[in-house]
């Protein structure tokens, strides 16, 4: 089999002058650089060539996207109130305030009260031991609204982690 020789083929041979010396080949058009053609007597400064134009400017930079707040939930009346966020679950009740942080509660439990005015909030803690607030709400549209967002955010933080 005749196969060709890999690599660049050898340069094609020049003819020689008929000085002895051999021509050198011209550059295919296109290639190396371009010279501005001389300007006329009385013209004045040749003009340079256009620069090439390339692709543009690049592209402006973006801001990065905004981080997602974390998710929160907020019961206030009067006396009482109930705090659901990245921490855990806070309770204010008639003035004493009980933080539980996420990884001490074992489950938490939300229901209506039995008149449907009150929205009831209770934390199994990880010992055990069951903790309750109730918040009053004027209207019982209103307790249903946090029941809905109540879910949502204990879904979120339940099954998410953050930092654990």
């Amino acid at each position: 089999m005749n196969q060709p020789p890999y690599g660049t083929p050898p340069p094609p041979p020049v003819p020689p002058t008929g000085y002895g010396q051999p021509v050198p080949p011209a550059a295919p058009p296109g290639y190396g650089p371009s010279v501005p053609p001389a300007a006329p007597p009385g013209y004045g400064q040749p003009v340079p060539p256009a620069a090439p134009t390339g692709f543009g400017p690049p592209p402006p930079s973006y801001a990065p996207h905004p981080v997602p707040a974390a998710p929160e939930f907020l019961a206030v009346d009067r006396r009482n109130s109930v705090v659901v966020d990245e921490t855990g679950v806070t309770f204010e009740c008639n003035g004493v305030t009980a933080e539980f942080p996420w990884p001490e509660i074992r489950s938490v439990h939300h229901q209506p009260s039995p008149n449907g005015k009150s929205l009831m909030v209770a934390v199994i803690h990880a010992d055990g031991m069951l903790y309750e607030c109730v918040v009053d709400a004027k209207r019982r549209e209103r307790v249903y609204e946090w029941l809905n967002q109540l879910v949502l955010v204990i879904g979120h933080y339940r099954y998410y982690r953050p930092g654990g």
